[in-house]
């Protein structure tokens, strides 16, 4: 089994004392575990070290700046790139394993299993707000970040492929959790749109845009089947364009910060 390729598993956090233990508890399996922390005030660094030696400390100002120093310090073969929300199953390293024996350069999408508190949230997520499934693992090399500071773009080479078994994701506790992140989402995606001095577009584009987005969770991606929880994963989809164009719109002309 000498030529079994090596796989690193890479988890960037910023202040996630709260989630990490359990997040690197679950990663055992890896070859490599590689941390970096981001700014972090909290006891994460003391966690970390309690699982791997491969530790790193920074400050960046972008995602995709410490997400791709993490990518560089990963010395396998494979990387799995894990965040401190996030759990990976058993099954899923067994999966990994098995593919990555017989499987060329390039990329594999995994599903993911949201969860807002301890309820299991299957539909409604797209939109910018949650994903069902993402490039997780990657080949070295075969992955870079962009420079957006939410939701960074994503170069990817070979082609796409998937694996079955989902990462548990336990994206908000509750409602006051999930409009904290709409807050977060919204000036950074504000920021990213005064940085490059973008003009936005008429606001009854964005408000045809946002009905757009609520449509495309709740119905399309039948957000209709989790109730309540549906109805809200759509909502804050459909907000999360006009919030933005709002702070974008104060922004310019009254010169506050988004």
């Amino acid at each position: 089994m000498s030529n079994q390729p090596n796989l690193s598993v890479l988890v960037v956090a910023h202040n996630e004392a709260e989630q990490l233990a359990d997040c690197l508890s679950c990663l055992t399996k890896a070859d490599e575990l590689v941390v970096v922390l981001d700014k972090c005030t909290d006891t994460s660094k003391e966690i970390a070290s309690q699982f791997t030696t491969r530790l790193f400390e920074g400050s960046w100002d972008l995602e995709g700046q410490r997400r791709n120093f993490g990518l560089d310090a990963c010395q396998g073969d494979w990387i799995l790139e894990i965040d401190a929300d996030e759990r990976v199953p058993s099954e899923l390293f067994d999966e990994i394993r098995d593919t990555i024996a017989v499987s060329e350069p390039g990329y594999f999408l995994i599903p993911f299993d949201n969860y807002v508190g301890k309820q299991l949230v299957r539909h409604g997520w797209g939109g910018s707000w949650g994903v069902m499934a993402a490039p997780r693992l990657s080949s070295r090399a075969a992955k870079r970040w962009g420079p957006q500071r939410i939701h960074p773009s994503l170069e990817l080479l070979g082609g796409k492929r998937w694996l079955s078994v989902a990462i548990r994701h336990y994206v908000d506790r509750d409602l006051n959790d999930m409009l904290d992140r709409l807050r977060r989402y919204t000036d950074a995606r504000a920021a990213d749109l005064l940085a490059c001095g973008e003009k936005m577009p008429p606001m009854i584009w964005t408000l045809r845009r946002s009905f757009g987005r609520f449509v495309k969770c709740y119905f399309f991606r039948k957000g209709y089947l989790e109730g309540r929880w549906g109805f809200v994963i759509a909502l804050m989809a459909a907000l999360y364009p006009l919030i933005s164009h709002l702070k974008v719109d104060i922004s310019r002309r009254h010169g506050a910060s988004p």
